[in-house]
């Protein structure tokens, strides 16, 4: 077993309670701590079932989840980027 610093222990639990809290993405969780994604992923898929084998799992189920629907998530911002750019042609359309 590896020796975790207290500061990385409370952060992996602060951030776990969080992706419970909101359902939210590691992205937006790297965000929400200020650190990158791949400390968000690691802090969760490997030091959090050293901590709290059945936190860690609730946690992969929604991480899972997200897995699971980030190519719809993607393919919706995708329309919304077109979209945008579709409204701003037609406004420029009008001011000519």
């Amino acid at each position: 077993m590896m020796i975790i610093r207290d500061y990385i222990e409370s952060r992996v639990f602060e951030i776990a309670q969080y992706i419970l809290d909101t359902n939210c993405t590691v992205r937006a969780a790297a965000k929400k701590f200020e650190v990158s994604k791949s400390t968000v992923h690691k802090d969760l898929v490997e030091r959090l079932p050293q901590l709290s084998q059945s936190l860690a799992e609730e946690v992969r189920k929604i991480l899972d989840e997200n897995k699971a629907e980030r190519h719809i998530r993607g393919g919706l911002a995708t329309k919304a980027k077109y979209e945008e750019e579709r409204r701003k042609d037609r406004l420029r359309a009008k001011q000519i």
